[in-house]
């Protein structure tokens, strides 16, 4: 149309779209060991020539990647990788690199350590202290997962916002910011999880004792709850972890009935 002025890029959101895409690429390699501690990067002309970027959106991922403790740069040097203690893994991009290569048994093993400490203690947390605007959210999260049961998509996001609404209800400020580690922990989890329970609506129940709980403010009973639901949880993985080591069992020994043995 005559006298329609063209949108033009946004040149900032053009920049940062650029750089993040080369932190993002590298931040991948460096997790999953392409780029082992203490090795050094591709410099910034190097990294512009592989990426088809300019030096400043190199120096951006730089400062993106040292902020998440992931490599150290240094001028004359260079940018050379961090020891794996040194990585922040609470970062939600750095979680994520993480939980696209770890194998899964060792990281549901992490992940239920950290929720066994945590999840707990939050619920009975929420029934001293939730407010009724938090009770009204772990609610609705409940019956987002009743309604999703037929809906794996919708209960698994339904699930994840029950457990959030249930450390934001805890009272404790020191609490909710492990929200968005547990966010991605608990997504990467119910996405295989949720693919072995044949019927949700037998975890249906675990979650509302844990609601009935916090609702009646019993924080022993919310307590208790929680742990349930995790061994629940537990049994579910170290199914799914059974299954798919016979999935892999050689077929030879298959046919034989032949047991392998467990590693001590």
């Amino acid at each position: 149309m005559a006298g329609t002025k063209r949108m033009q890029p946004d040149k900032g959101s053009l920049r940062k779209s650029l750089y993040n895409k080369v932190a993002h690429d590298l931040g991948q390699r460096i997790v999953r060991g392409d780029y082992k501690p203490g090795a050094l990067l591709p410099n910034e002309a190097e990294c512009g020539q592989i990426y088809k970027v300019s030096r400043t959106a190199v120096r951006e991922a730089v400062k993106m990647l040292s902020a998440k403790g992931l490599i150290h740069s240094r001028p004359k040097i260079g940018s050379r990788v961090e020891p794996r203690a040194s990585w922040n893994l609470l970062d939600r991009d750095v979680l994520g690199w993480y939980c696209a290569t770890v194998d899964f048994q060792s990281f549901a093993l992490d992940v239920q350590q950290i929720r066994f400490m945590i999840e707990p203690e939050a619920a009975a947390l929420a029934a001293i202290n939730r407010a009724p605007q938090q009770l009204l959210e772990i609610e609705a999260a409940y019956q987002a997962m009743a309604d999703g049961v037929d809906d794996e998509a919708a209960w698994n996001a339904a699930d994840v916002k029950f457990h959030l609404s249930i450390l934001n209800a805890s009272g404790n400020e020191f609490i909710p910011p492990f929200g968005s580690v547990i966010e991605s922990l608990l997504a990467n989890l119910f996405s295989v999880t949720v693919a072995h329970l044949r019927n949700r609506l037998k975890v249906l129940p675990q979650h509302e004792a844990i609601l009935d709980a916090i609702r009646a403010r019993k924080p022993d009973l919310a307590r208790a709850a929680v742990r349930r639901l995790l061994q629940s949880t537990q049994k579910t993985i170290d199914q799914g972890g059974k299954l798919k080591s016979a999935a892999l069992e050689p077929k030879s020994r298959q046919r034989k009935g032949l047991k392998i043995p467990a590693r001590g």
